[in-house]
């Protein structure tokens, strides 16, 4: 084998050790190619400032020149580290995408900016009365945790972000929870969650929100219900409290029977019995103690007398 067959070889393994799963690498690159889309169709339909916009723009740069000592504290803008911050020339998004953090700079008069928090948001979903599939009404409450992946789209495609996603959280959860029953409800909350997590997260992507939790904090029941299902427990416990009392009297009788066959077989086994109920009353300081006396032994005083 040569020495360039070798180099080939050498390069193709450390390649397939350095290169992650395919399955890890997955979300990374849609949302590369997403974000290439975005960029590629603004590009694309981006026309420009336009020959009125750019003398728009050479007038402003040339009077902040000429006031430069004071105009330069109306130009630089300052963003903090969990902000981003969108500028708006004549109206238009400018290229490059949001700024920040730290400084930037716009021309007085026809630039314009938007700051967009990028922190993690949350908020509580109001009770929501909810029929399930099974014709039970209950009321529903929960919590969404959400924040800004793209601060272009949250400015550019949508008016209220914030407000759009929480009349979509409440809408949703009472769509999801439509198609459950009420025992579905009760037990498989996580399942819940995640499917309203999926569904919010793919109804936002178009608006640069990226719902990263949901969960279901509390389900209500009807008073009625509650008692209904409270006396329906109850009445199983009660059934299982009976059937074990009786499964015990069985076994409790059929000990006794075998107990009474082997004494039975000896006649002093029940004498030693009496002597060992006795010590077990007298063990607890009683002033009278009834002792009862077979028969038998009582025949046999009389018969001597």
């Amino acid at each position: 084998m040569s020495t360039a067959d070798n180099i080939i070889n050498l390069d193709s393994s450390e390649a397939a050790f350095l290169d992650p799963a395919p399955s890890a690498m997955a979300d990374n690159r849609d949302s590369e190619l997403k974000h290439r889309k975005i960029t590629d169709s603004q590009a694309s339909l981006d026309p420009g400032l336009g020959c009125c916009g750019w003398v728009i723009v050479i007038i402003s740069t040339l009077l902040m020149i000429l006031t430069f000592p004071i105009t330069i504290w109306m130009c630089i803008k300052i963003v903090k580290e969990y902000e981003r911050a969108i500028i708006f020339r004549l109206g238009r998004i400018l290229r490059g995408g949001a700024k920040g953090p730290g400084l930037f700079f716009v021309l007085p008069c026809t630039d314009s900016f938007t700051k967009v928090d990028m922190r993690t948001i949350s908020f509580d979903i109001p009770p929501q009365e909810i029929l399930t599939k099974d014709s039970v009404t209950v009321s529903v409450d929960g919590v969404v945790y959400y924040r800004v992946q793209n601060a272009t789209l949250a400015v550019a495609n949508i008016t209220n972000a914030d407000s759009a996603t929480r009349l979509l959280a409440q809408t949703t959860l009472r769509n999801v929870l439509g198609t459950k029953n009420l025992s579905q409800i009760l037990s498989d909350r996580e399942e819940i969650a995640h499917s309203m997590q999926s569904t919010l997260d793919v109804a936002t992507d178009d608006w640069g929100i990226k719902v990263e939790r949901v969960e279901i904090k509390d389900v209500k029941l009807p008073v009625q219900l509650q008692r209904a299902m409270a006396a329906e427990a109850e009445a199983a416990r009660e059934a299982r409290a009976k059937v074990i009392a009786a499964e015990g009297e069985m076994n409790a009788s059929r000990a006794l029977k075998e107990a009474a066959i082997v004494i039975s077989e000896s006649p002093a086994a029940l004498q030693l019995r009496y002597l060992q109920t006795l010590t077990t009353i007298a063990a607890e300081k009683n002033s009278t103690i009834v002792f009862p006396l077979p028969m038998d032994l009582l025949q046999g005083l009389i018969a001597r007398k």
